[in-house]
Order: C-alpha cells, then sequence, then structure tokens
C-alpha cells in the first residue's frame, strides 16, 4: 500500500489531537508483551537447558553464548512485529485500499508520543507550581529511570527539560524518520527497536551481555535521529528568539560527553538555547551516578525553562512531520 503524504499529516495530528488514552489498545504495549515472552524463551529457558551461569566473571569477561543469544532474540522478535504488522497490512489491501489506509493511520499515530511526551511532563510542572513537591516527584517517576525522591524543585525542572529534550527524539522524530523511509512497517520496526532496549537494554548482571546487541542496535537506529533532532532544535530556537550561537557553540562542545552516543545531542542543544546546565550527577536503582554536565549554569532551570522546552517541543514535532510527509512525497 501507498503512505501517502496525507496519511502522515493525519497520524500526526491524531497524536496531537488523542495522546495515548491507557484504556485504547496499543500496539507497543503488545510488542512489550511479546519482549518478555521472548525473553522467557531465549534466555530462561536456554538457560535452564545449557546449565550456564549468567553471573559476570571477575574480570568482567563478555559472555559470548549470552551475546549469541541476545542477537537471536533481538532478531525474532524483530521479524516477528515486522512480518505481523506486514501481514495485516497486506490482508487489509486486498480486502480494500481504504482499511489499509485506516490500519496504517492508527499504526503510525500510536508510534509517535508529541502529545503524551507534553502530557505527562506538564502534570509534574503543574504540581511543582502548585507547591505539591511530593507528588511532582511521584508523577515525574513515571517517566525518567532516576531516583526521584531526593530531588528539590530545581532538581525536578532540570529532569523535566532532560527528559523531554531526549525523549523528543526517541518518540517523535525518530518515529516520523522511520515512517517517512518505510511507512507503518518502518515506524513500528523502529519503536520494537526503542522498546527492546528500553527492556533488555541495561549494564547490569542480567543484561550486559544479553542486552548488548539490543542497546546497540537502539543507538545505530537512533544516530541519524538525535542528530536532526539537535538540528530541528536550533532551527525553532531561532523562531523562538532563543539564543542560536550559544546553542550551536554548547552542542559542538558537550554533545558527545553523554555516555549515550545520541542522548547528549537534543540534549546539549536545549541546554545552550536555554542557558541552563543539564546533566551532573543523579541516582539511579539506588545508586549514585555521576553523568557529565552539559551546558552552562547561566540561569537555573525554572518553570519559564519548562514552558521554553515545551515550546520547542511542538515547533520540533511540527517540523520533523511536515520533513516526513515532504519525504513521502518525494518518494511518492
Amino acid at each position: 500500500m501507498t503512505f501517502s503524504v496525507s496519511h502522515v499529516l493525519t497520524a500526526y495530528v491524531a497524536d496531537l489531537l488523542l495522546g495515548d488514552p491507557p484504556s485504547w489498545p496499543h500496539p507497543v504495549r503488545w510488542i512489550g508483551r511479546l519482549i518478555e515472552k521472548a525473553e522467557g524463551v531465549f534466555y530462561l529457558d536456554s538457560e535452564r537447558k545449557s546449565g550456564f551461569s549468567t553471573v559476570l566473571e571477575p574480570d568482567g569477561a563478555s559472555d559470548g553464548r549470552l551475546r549469541v543469544l541476545g542477537i537471536a532474540f533481538w532478531m525474532a522478535v524483530l521479524g516477528a512485529v515486522g512480518a505481523v504488522v506486514t501481514g495485516a497490512l497486506l490482508v487489509c489491501h486486498l480486502i480494500h485500499p481504504f482499511p489499509a489506509a485506516l490500519l496504517g493511520v492508527w499504526i503510525a499515530y500510536t508510534c509517535l508520543a508529541t502529545r503524551s511526551l507534553y502530557d505527562e511532563s506538564a502534570a509534574v510542572a503543574r504540581a511543582l507550581s502548585a507547591g505539591r513537591l511530593q507528588e511532582a516527584r511521584r508523577l515525574l517517576s513515571r517517566i525518567v529511570s532516576r531516583d526521584t525522591g531526593h530531588l528539590d524543585e530545581e532538581g525536578i525542572w532540570r529532569a523535566l527539560v532532560e527528559t523531554v529534550s531526549e525523549n523528543l527524539s526517541d518518540g517523535v522524530v525518530a518515529p516520523l524518520f522511520y515512517l517517512a523511509l518505510a511507512g507503518p512497517v518502518g515506524a513500528v520496526v523502529y519503536k520494537t527497536v526503542n522498546t527492546l532496549d528500553s527492556m533488555v537494554g541495561y549494564n547490569n548482571e542480567r543484561y550486559r551481555d544479553f542486552g548488548w546487541f539490543s542497546a546497540r542496535m537502539d543507538d545505530l537506529f537512533n544516530y541519524v535521529p538525535a542528530r536532526l533532532t539537535a538540528v530541528l532544535l536550533l532551527a525553532a530556537g531561532t523562531l523562538w528568539g532563543l539564543d542560536l550561537r550559544r546553542g550551536w557553540a554548547v552542542l559542538k562542545r558537550d554533545a558527545r560527553k553523554h555516555k549515550s552516543p545520541n542522548a547528549g545531542f537534543p540534549e546539549a542543544a536545549v541546554a545552550g538555547l536555554l542557558g541552563v546546565q543539564l546533566g551532573g550527577p543523579g541516582v539511579y536503582f539506588g545508586r549514585a551516578v555521576e553523568k557529565p554536565s552539559l551546558g552552562d549554569p547561566l540561569t537555573v532551570p525554572d518553570e519559564r525553562a519548562f514552558r521554553h522546552t515545551t515550546r520547542l517541543l511542538f515547533t520540533v514535532s511540527a517540523a520533523a512531520a511536515f520533513l516526513a510527509a515532504l519525504a513521502r512525497a518525494l518518494w511518492g
């Protein structure tokens, strides 16, 4: 089936209007359940049958058998999702192009997260502005991986700016990028790669080797979108009267300081545009982690910085949707 300009824009507008109602069916939740089932086959069952241990050696050496299982697991999940979505679209298309178009638009819409990213972060901001610090910490814990129980107001504002900046790439620009390249199948394959990383791509005892390939492939799939997001952020910052020169300088200086090869690009761009410092020490899963600082502490992250960040979110998402639609028009 052809996924046209109108399909891209319809999916984008649907995301803006509807967001992600928790009671509605969602492919990403189904993908998450598939990943859990597949992990039980490739990790737990294989461990019992082969009898090998998943405990890391004292010297930290990699376990090659777990890495091979992790690669097979990644390929099986991705292949299953791609085959099911492609098959469903083809079957609908054989019936009539209209249900195929509806299914394609629905799949594309569920892969986008502009509205849900705003809704979740704005709920934290409202609680914090009203002085409900404990509620703000609780709501923030739903959208970030760090421990939030010790954060003060400034720490919460900083975490909000960071998570909106980073997830602007993962949740908006990257799905639109792959939607432009390969239609709904491309978008849902990207979301599968991203979900695999979020579920098994951890550098801990259990997943260091088994999730290694999932983490590396997520880095690969996000390489171009993260840098595209940074460029779009600088352009959007110019429209809103923010400091383009400082944004570009901080992006060049700090983007590669981040442990992730991609997350530092949108975060550094926003830090430079707003004149705030992101990153720094944090607590993750009960363990203190020293993250590099991005940007300069010219001002403290506050409600004003969050408002600027949400403006950048909507401006960049609209620009990315326009570029995706344009790419589909040229591709078609």
